[in-house]
């Protein structure tokens, strides 16, 4: 990883990723979710990484509006509590994995990091990223790459931290993304994971339930006018995803140590801190 001055205004620019062959071919990538490929799991649907890519392509104008309306404004406490889990100082360089339109990243600039790196594989949402990348207010160098989380471009050792928001239970191979985690960060580096998961509580649960897989999939999609069915992967994706103790173990398995968790609003969603060992 270079070494890079940090400037008075944050440093922005974009760069193409040569395509892996962990990333979707584009001419595969025209369809989304249909209920079929959601009748089991998604998680081992083949066509898993074209399909994710798809809707992500489809619902990033509405994607923002989306997440502010239907997790109540909650997911901005979230993702800064996350932030707060990745201990960041005016020296730390970052990557954010599947920053999406880049809210986590521009957080982590925020908080004074001296250099952000967020990738992602939708073009359609670092386009966003970039657009909103004006407005920010930190002083250090933010970027924005397309990337493939199972296979980035980045030398061993080159990161302090590495997070990712909401992003690990849409990868195709999860483990093999944490191993990468592992390998681009510095020995004691900080992984911070943002994910949902179920609250343990019966009844908070069943609540829960109701508006994830009932409610907020109909709202969610006349908002995004979307027809990729992604607001119908979201539920199922998280019902079907490892709870936060078997996260953990993939966590530990990545080489990972010192895995601590944090259950949020109820445990609808989980922050996982590890340490690279």
């Amino acid at each position: 990883m270079r070494s890079l001055q940090t400037p008075t205004t944050p440093r922005l620019r974009t760069v193409s990723a040569v395509k892996t062959s962990a990333e979707p071919d584009r001419a595969q990538a025209s369809h989304g979710w249909d209920p079929r490929s959601l009748a089991g799991d998604p998680h081992a649907d083949v066509e898993k990484a074209a399909r994710v890519h798809a809707m992500f392509e489809a619902i990033a104008r509405r994607y923002d509006l989306n997440n502010r309306l239907h997790s109540f404004g909650r997911d901005v406490a979230w993702r800064r509590l996350a932030v707060r889990a990745a201990d960041i100082d005016a020296a730390s360089t970052v990557l954010d994995v599947a920053c999406g339109t880049g809210d986590l990243a521009a957080e982590l600039n925020a908080a004074g990091a001296r250099e952000v790196v967020g990738v992602d594989f939708s073009q359609a949402m670092l386009d966003l990223a970039i657009a909103k990348s004006a407005r920010r207010r930190g002083g250090g160098t933010l970027e924005y790459r397309r990337a493939d989380a199972m296979s980035l471009p980045f030398d061993d050792g080159s990161f302090d931290a590495v997070t990712i928001a909401f992003g690990l239970r849409n990868i195709a191979d999860p483990p093999r993304a944490l191993r990468e985690f592992r390998r681009v960060l510095k020995p004691g580096g900080r992984l911070v994971v943002l994910e949902f998961s179920e609250p343990r509580f019966a009844p908070i649960r069943w609540a829960n339930r109701l508006y994830t897989e009932h409610i907020m999939p109909v709202t969610a999609t006349i908002v995004a006018a979307d027809r990729s069915g992604a607001y119908r992967y979201l539920p199922r994706s998280v019902r079907t995803f490892p709870d936060p103790l078997a996260l953990s173990g993939w966590i530990s398995a990545a080489g990972f140590g010192e895995i601590s968790r944090q259950s949020l609003t109820f445990g609808v969603c989980t922050i996982h801190r590890a340490v690279a060992g």
